[in-house]
């Protein structure tokens, strides 16, 4: 199984720190806003909404060799979360992960944001491709590319 599997309340900690400093090193430059960024979004508050609604990490699926490493939420066919500790990026985790939310849930479409080519380019060499749709994050200028699976 590849050191893949379900991710537990236990793994709260690890799940908030990689989603969080993930969040800050690719989203951060886009978005530029240092009080959500380093101030709302915080590891702490986090981990506590995991271990406290355990239904946030259903269907989420932790890469573990003993360390956690990465993990991929899927909702449904969307890969709703993919993220790889930083350090550990570049080892295949990342691919693993996705192929494993592929197989065994049918995951088969996603969105990724547009100013995040290294992203779309890794989601393309993984059979993923861009539909031509878009979508708006929120109240912001800035839009997601919605990709399935071919």
């Amino acid at each position: 199984m590849n050191g893949i599997r379900n991710a537990t309340p236990e793994d709260a900690a690890r799940l908030a720190e990689i989603e969080i400093f993930n969040y800050r090193l690719f989203f951060y430059p886009i978005f530029r806003s240092d009080r959500y960024f380093f101030s709302e979004l915080t590891v702490a508050a986090l981990e506590e909404e995991y271990r406290t609604e355990p239904e946030r990490i259903k269907n989420t699926f932790v890469f573990d060799d003993g360390i956690v490493k990465g993990f991929v939420r899927v909702d449904g066919t969307r890969v709703e979360k993919l993220f790889t500790e930083p350090a550990f990026q570049g080892k295949g985790i990342g691919g693993m992960l996705l192929t494993h939310a592929v197989r065994e849930t049918g995951a088969s479409d996603l969105l990724v944001l547009e100013k995040n080519p290294r992203a779309i380019r890794f989601y393309e060499r993984h059979g993923f491709r861009k539909t031509g749709a878009r979508q708006r994050v929120d109240d912001t200028d800035e839009f997601f590319l919605i990709m399935k699976r071919t």
